[in-house]
Formats: C-alpha cells, sequence, structure tokens
C-alpha cells in the first residue's frame, strides 16, 4: 500500500496538536533559542522498521527545513542497536516533535514486526495473513499500512467496503440462504459477498446460497479442514478465510488445513510497541 504525501502530512499535524498544546514549555524555559542539535533513531531490539515517513512529517510541519535522513526503508529488518535515520536542526523543533514521531514509529513498527512473524510462521502454505477492522479509532490507515509493510495484506477498510454478512445478519434476515439473497438483490455486480459460519453445515449451506467468500469463524483445525473439503467440492473458486481465536499457537495448523486467507485480529489491536529511542545531541 502506498499513502498519498498529503495525508501523512495531515494527520502529523492533527498528531502535534494534541502534543503541543499551547507550546512545549520545558523545551522554552531550558534550551537557549537558536541552539542546533543531531537527533539519532536507534532500534533497541530487533525489530521490522515502518513509520519513517510519518516521523519526516512531524518534524518537516514544525520546521520545513528539516528532512530526515535515512539508512533504511519501512519493512527493513533491523537488529538491536542499529542506527538507522538521523535529522540536524533547531534544537527546539527536534525537542517537540521527538515524542510524536517516536510513537508512531514504535505503534507501526509493531505492527509490521507481529505481522511478519505470522507470515513467517505460515511460510509456504498458500494462504495469506490478513488484518481485520480491528483497529484503533482514526488511526485505521496507519495500522493497515502497517500491516501491509510486514508482509500482510488488507481486509475491508470499512463497513461500505464489501458485503460481510454475519452471524447477526443471519440471525436478522432469517437464516443464511435469506441473507444471501437478499445481498446479492442490493449489490452492486462488482461486489463480493462474504458469509461467517461456524461450522461445517453452514459452510456448506453458504456455498450453496451463492457466497462468494466463506469465512469459517472459530473453527478448531479438523472443522476447517473439512469444512475447506465440502466448500471446494461444491466451488473450487469459492474463497475459504478463517477468522476469530487465531493465534501464533493454532495459526500454521489453520493455514494447513487448506484455507486461502487468515484473518487475524491481533495483528492490529494487540501488537506490542517496539522499543525505539532519539537521542539528541548539541552540534
Amino acid at each position: 500500500m502506498e499513502l498519498d504525501t498529503g495525508l501523512i502530512y495531515a494527520y502529523a499535524s492533527e498528531f502535534l496538536k494534541e502534543d503541543l498544546g499551547r507550546g512545549d514549555f520545558t523545551t522554552q524555559a531550558v534550551v537557549r533559542g537558536g541552539a542546533k542539535a543531531r537527533g539519532v533513531f536507534l532500534a533497541k531490539e530487533d525489530l521490522i522498521l515502518c513509520g519513517l515517513e510519518f516521523a519526516e512529517a512531524v518534524f518537516a510541519v514544525l520546521d520545513g527545513s528539516i528532512q530526515l535522513e535515512s539508512r533504511a526503508y519501512d519493512g527493513e529488518a533491523l537488529k538491536a542497536g542499529s542506527s538507522f535515520a538521523r535529522l540536524e536542526g533547531p534544537a527546539a523543533v527536534l525537542l517537540a516533535g521527538e515524542r510524536t514521531a517516536l510513537n508512531l514509529i514504535q505503534r507501526m513498527s509493531g505492527i509490521a514486526n507481529l505481522t511478519r512473524t505470522y507470515v513467517d510462521t505460515i511460510a509456504g502454505t498458500g494462504a495469506q495473513i490478513v488484518d481485520t477492522r480491528k483497529t484503533t479509532p482514526g488511526l485505521r490507515l496507519i495500522e493497515k499500512y502497517a500491516v501491509t509493510v510486514g508482509g500482510g495484506r488488507n481486509h475491508r477498510f470499512g463497513l461500505d467496503d464489501g458485503i460481510l454478512i454475519k452471524d447477526n445478519h443471519i440471525a436478522l434476515a432469517g437464516g443464511i440462504r435469506r441473507a444471501v439473497e437478499l445481498a446479492r438483490n442490493h449489490a452492486s455486480h462488482m461486489m463480493r459477498i462474504e458469509v461467517e459460519v461456524t461450522t461445517p453445515a453452514g459452510a456448506e449451506e453458504a456455498v450453496r446460497a451463492g457466497a462468494d467468500i466463506v469465512m469459517l469463524d472459530n473453527m478448531k483445525a479438523p472443522d476447517v479442514a473439512e469444512s475447506v473439503r465440502l466448500i471446494k467440492e461444491l466451488s473450487a473458486r469459492t474463497i475459504v478465510e478463517a477468522s476469530g481465536g487465531i493465534s501464533l499457537d493454532n495459526v500454521l495448523e489453520i493455514a494447513n488445513a487448506g484455507v486461502d486467507i487468515i484473518s487475524v485480529g491481533a495483528i492490529t489491536h494487540s501488537a506490542a510497541a517496539v522499543d525505539i529511542s532519539m537521542k539528541i545531541a548539541p552540534i
């Protein structure tokens, strides 16, 4: 995924408003006006780097003359102790932008890091790791970008991005077949219909009803394998997704059951921020 530069700067501006408030009182009090400094970003653990463009935008919004020099790129694996970027400019600007820039890189790299772990765990199975809508409100685009940097792919960005019929929809519609019929009558010919099921019998019913994608929700691996068999016998073109209860402990077993997609909410909602610091020194 590529992000528009103007959008990145808009995000950076909003994030800075939250942190700066009426100004950096500490820096105004203890750092002399006009002082220059150099900042160096350091990885304090092994990680997959993500968020450099956002960090650069943070400082550029504060002072358009500042440029971040990178020694690495988003998606690159860094070893603990690596210095991966530097910048020079007014000390007050580096201090004012430090925490916002670090928060972004740490959060985004944490998501990329965890995503890469899942992707590597199922490498060679033919399944793909995708994210979910379980993201931080207001940060979905950023977090989903980080997933792609880690080697994952994106599921829906929002409710207007596809039709996914879940258990509550099925209950309100009066069953799987009726829900798919209603969705098919409403949907554009460009839009595929996905149905969430919890049993192999439900998977078979969804395919017979005309679902394009079947989501196997919270199923154990044996039931996943049985569902895949039933689905592919009825329609080889139907995409099979596994979701719910996916962890690093069972993701390989689920992938080996034959699914096409594995959606993992944990890669966004439970990713731990990585440890990165910025050391600032006077010039």
